[in-house]
């Protein structure tokens, strides 16, 4: 691990610090070169040593179904994706997803669910899929079209979802429908779907510039017994929501993940590179280049724990999770730009380092809440402060 004086910093605990070292070691060892061109066999390879490691422990909730704790820890979670994006983007995917697509059971599942699904998960030996976003509902999820019609003892889901991770080799899905028992958000349900249902086909695999797995999925009266609903129905949007809550800070943490690895090649770069008879690092405005790197790193950081930290005292975190998502991942995004530019005309390169880091951090500025999204949670959660606590003028004054 490179500059590691950020976990003395009072967010964390003596247990996150040696957890984030462990994790460290064990990710250079055995995942940091595993870039194949087979994406989907990297992913399930991935999943499955996450597994065996017990790293998977900590993105299920309950030590009776194999989670680390009763309750995620959210610092511990970003902690693991900074660590695993530093070293291998794809391992902190496959980590990430593991949680997000079995976050609704941890958060709303019953007994049976969770004893059915979340062992699995945290060992590594089912692989999870979060199913929301739609092609006319990304940023908007309450307006998504798939429905589900209760039949008797059974849904029948109709309709369609794009952009799912971990699509096509996931086990399960975590499926959001409309069941239309009030307008809008308060008429979405959720669903644990099993990837051999009849009536679930998998219709698009879908290439993106950081290759993972990823597909659309078509459901064509895809029968669910009202078992596998998840939480009360008309209940799914805002189960949606709070499983996004856990996980929204920790697409920050990632970012960092991918900057700090920047930095660390820039530096490498700036400082053995030969140039005008000195090396790259003399250079005052490689220099300044750097200085803003590591700025915007610790800027982004502070803002990401801050959220973890906060969430995992108890307290809301809608404005400080979007702060951190939209900083860390704008401020990653520039930090990368500029660790390639040292690299000059080596670094597009293709599997040069910065070059792979470039194409990764462009989507996180869109999944979970695109940045534009963020600017527009901050500023409403302001605007709702400001209202609730000013002072209508009195008519004598108005």
């Amino acid at each position: 691990m490179a500059d590691t004086r950020y976990l003395s910093w009072p967010f964390f605990a003596p247990s996150h610090a040696a957890f984030a070292h462990a994790l460290d070691r064990w990710a250079a060892a055995e995942v940091a070169d595993i870039h194949s061109d087979d994406t989907d066999g990297d992913c399930r390879t991935l999943v499955r040593l996450l597994g065996e490691a017990g790293w998977l422990t900590h993105v299920v909730a309950g030590t009776q179904w194999g989670g680390a704790a009763d309750v995620i820890d959210t610092r511990a979670i970003c902690l693991a994706r900074e660590t695993l994006a530093r070293h291998n983007g794809l391992a902190d995917f496959a980590f990430a997803m593991q949680g997000l697509g079995s976050g609704a059971i941890s958060l709303a599942g019953t007994p049976a669910q969770q004893a059915a699904y979340l062992p699995r998960v945290a060992r590594g030996e089912a692989i999870a899929a979060f199913a929301l976003s739609e092609p006319t509902s990304g940023s908007d999820a309450a307006a998504l079209q798939c429905a589900a019609r209760l039949d008797d003892t059974h849904y029948v889901l109709n309709g369609e979802k794009t952009w799912i991770s971990n699509g096509g080799i996931a086990d399960f899905y975590v499926v959001f429908a409309r069941t239309g028992e009030a307008p809008g958000a308060r008429g979405i349900s959720a669903f644990i779907v099993d990837a051999e249902t009849p009536g679930l086909e998998i219709a698009e695999r879908m290439d993106v510039m950081a290759p993972h797995p990823l597909a659309r999925l078509v459901f064509r009266d895809c029968r669910v017994s009202v078992g596998q609903r998840i939480g009360a129905a008309g209940e799914g949007f805002k189960i949606a929501m709070r499983t996004l809550d856990v996980f929204r800070t920790s697409v920050a943490a990632a970012a960092l993940g991918f900057a700090r690895r920047a930095l660390d090649e820039a530096l490498q770069r700036a400082t053995t590179r030969e140039m005008f008879g000195g090396v790259l690092a003399d250079l005052q405005l490689t220099q300044a280049s750097l200085a803003r790197m590591a700025t915007t790193i610790d800027s982004a950081a502070l803002l990401t724990y801050r959220a973890a930290w906060q969430r995992d005292q108890g307290e809301p975190v809608t404005r400080e999770a979007a702060m951190a998502k939209y900083v860390a991942t704008e401020g990653a995004q520039e930090v990368i730009d500029a660790a390639l530019q040292l690299w000059g005309g080596l670094g597009v390169r293709s599997g040069v380092p910065v070059e792979r880091l470039y194409r990764e951090i462009r989507a996180l500025r869109i999944y979970e809440g695109a940045s534009e999204v963020q600017q527009l949670i901050i500023a409403r959660e302001l605007l709702r402060d400001a209202r609730a606590t000013s002072t209508p003028p009195s008519i004598s004054n108005a």
